[in-house]
């Protein structure tokens, strides 16, 4: 199943980290960006097809790959034959990746509207967010989405609330809220599996200004398309400095639960 990351956001609330350099997606926990944090945990479950939404200095995010084993590995140049040979190469991601320029200024439904063609016709792929971390069962996950035969399934965490908050009765989402006012309930953490059919009705028309989180799920909750995968294991976004410190926090502590 193939893996759609959102990477065109511009991260304002972290300017001191990306300086208006490097997109939100590239700014690094530890020693590698969130994006690859991300990847490897989807490759851990077998997922190695990765179509990247691309935005906001995308030139950032495709040189970083074509140049992915120079920059994480001990390297040799040879300046007189123009020759770079990779050393002591530490890993050996084997993933295949699409780079998809979606614009600078795109929504998130537009840009998941940009993809649909490389998805071909594949019934389900699975589709999150360029700054999201967590340890949630992706096998799980796709066994709860096939299972009950609906458009979209969204991860429901609960963390501090922020964002959007899911309206649940067995598990399908009736309402949607995107300004949440209560703080103790299942929001969307991202990491959810879409039937391509339901893309292609509910994402397909629509304009680059529209938002995946507004008309499109407000309007799949509506008609009983919606079903949320509650994941009561850790999850944490990356939206300010603060969380960027948490996670890196983490991360040099040797506990991340994201990795294996």
């Amino acid at each position: 199943m193939k893996v759609v990351i959102l990477c065109g956001g511009q991260g304002t609330r972290l300017g001191e980290l990306t300086g208006n350099l490097i997109p939100k997606p590239m700014v690094k926990i530890g020693d590698l960006p969130i994006l690859v944090h991300i990847m490897r945990y989807y490759r851990h479950f077998g997922h190695r097809e990765f179509i990247l939404c691309a935005g906001h200095l995308s030139w950032t995010i495709k040189s970083y790959f074509i140049n992915y084993y120079q920059t994480n590995d001990d390297i040799t140049i040879d300046l007189m034959e123009g020759a770079v040979k990779t050393l002591k190469q530490r890993r050996s991601d084997d993933w295949s990746i699409t780079i998809a320029e979606t614009g600078a200024s795109t929504m998130t439904a537009g840009r998941v509207k940009k993809v649909l063609d490389y998805l071909n016709d594949d019934d389900s792929f699975m589709l999150t967010y360029g700054d999201g971390l967590s340890n949630v069962d992706i096998n799980g996950l796709i066994d709860f989405h096939n299972h009950h035969g609906k458009g979209v399934t969204l991860t429901g965490v609960i963390p501090p609330g922020r964002f959007g908050e899911l309206d649940l009765h067995n598990n399908q989402v009736f309402n949607w809220a995107e300004k949440p006012t209560v703080t103790d309930r299942y929001i969307n953490g991202g990491f959810m599996v879409m039937r391509k059919k339901f893309a292609d009705r509910f994402i397909a028309q629509c304009n680059d200004d529209i938002m995946l989180e507004r008309e499109p799920f407000e309007q799949a909750a509506k008609e009983g398309e919606m079903m949320v995968y509650r994941h009561d294991g850790f999850w944490q976004c990356m939206d300010t400095m603060r969380d960027w410190e948490m996670l890196n926090k983490i991360w040099s502590n040797g506990k991340a639960p994201w990795t294996f």
